[in-house]
């Protein structure tokens, strides 16, 4: 497994939440380790906060379990995570099902404080504890051929509630083309803030693509398929109009419904002063040459 990070971390090493908080305020908001390198490039400069815990794991989506920002937390306890098990299939050398366990037991768990952009227009900024998505790839074997990394999120109507509803169209699927999977920004994240990652934000195993609005991070996930076709995606199958395929963060592009020039952080309160979206979310020196050519505009 390729170390590519200096910051190694178990899920249990990182600081308490509270003390590494009064610790980013004493430093003034200056970069330091490469944790906190994991902000982007055009972010580092503006000297971001991980957000509190509370905001993390208390205002998110996870449809499985309603439709509200705090259905997930109120629900989510619901969902078995012991065992789990992981089925990787299509274009690999080594295709099966894999135990979360003896996944973790191969993987190395960095820390990754990231920037998280809703397409809803609202952002945080996260500590993950996780691992590169790459390595996984590289346990199972991808072939030659393989161009796509398709992903699948648990479907267990008895524990998810949501799933009466036909929001979308269940299960939860998602897709990556393989460059973007295997890029080192993308991360399985297995914990937050140093401790295992809650239900309601996608335990115990969920993909993080930092330059992308955040349904693209697919939570709960139970099947990667490796295949040379572009997979077929939710939100993509629900309204082809408004949300693409790769949905990268363009401020230049807005949604059909709302402009996605600025965005409001969550923590600053109901009239938190709107800050200018960053092009890729602030990744844009680290991703930009991932899309060199594409219109941007045509392929959102």
């Amino acid at each position: 497994m390729a170390l590519r990070w200096t910051n190694i971390l178990k899920d249990r090493d990182v600081t308490d939440e509270a003390v590494y908080l009064n610790r980013r305020q004493l430093m003034g908001g200056a970069v330091a380790g490469v944790g906190l390198a994991g902000l982007g490039s055009q972010a580092q400069a503006q000297g971001l906060e991980p957000n509190a815990w509370e905001d993390i794991t208390q205002y998110n989506n996870y449809y499985e379990f309603g439709t509200g920002k705090e259905d997930p937390s109120r629900y989510a306890d619901q969902l078995t995570t012991e065992p789990w098990t992981v089925t990787i299939t299509g274009m690999v050398d080594r295709p099966g099902d894999y135990a979360f366990e003896d996944i973790m037991k191969a993987m190395t768990v960095e820390e990754r404080i990231y920037r998280f952009r809703c397409v809803e227009a609202w952002s945080m900024v996260i500590p993950w504890n996780g691992f590169e998505l790459a390595d996984l790839l590289d346990m199972a074997g991808v072939q030659s051929g393989a161009k796509y990394v398709a992903f699948e999120t648990a479907y267990r109507p008895e524990e998810m509630p949501g799933l009466k509803y036909p929001v979308l169209d269940w299960p939860y699927v998602e897709g990556l083309r393989l460059d973007e999977a295997v890029h080192p920004l993308t991360i399985m994240a297995t914990g937050i803030y140093g401790k295992d990652i809650p239900n309601q934000n996608g335990a115990p195993l969920r993909l993080v693509v930092p330059w992308k609005y955040g349904f693209k991070s697919i939570k709960s996930i139970v099947r990667i398929t490796l295949t040379d076709i572009e997979p077929p995606t939710s939100w993509n199958k629900s309204n082809p109009r408004e949300y693409g395929f790769y949905s990268n963060v363009n401020p230049e592009v807005s949604h059909p419904r709302w402009s996605q020039a600025s965005e409001r952080p969550v923590g600053g309160g109901l009239f938190a002063e709107r800050q200018p979206t960053l092009m890729f979310n602030g990744y844009e020196e680290e991703v930009a040459s991932l899309y060199e050519g594409l219109d941007l505009k045509a392929n959102f």
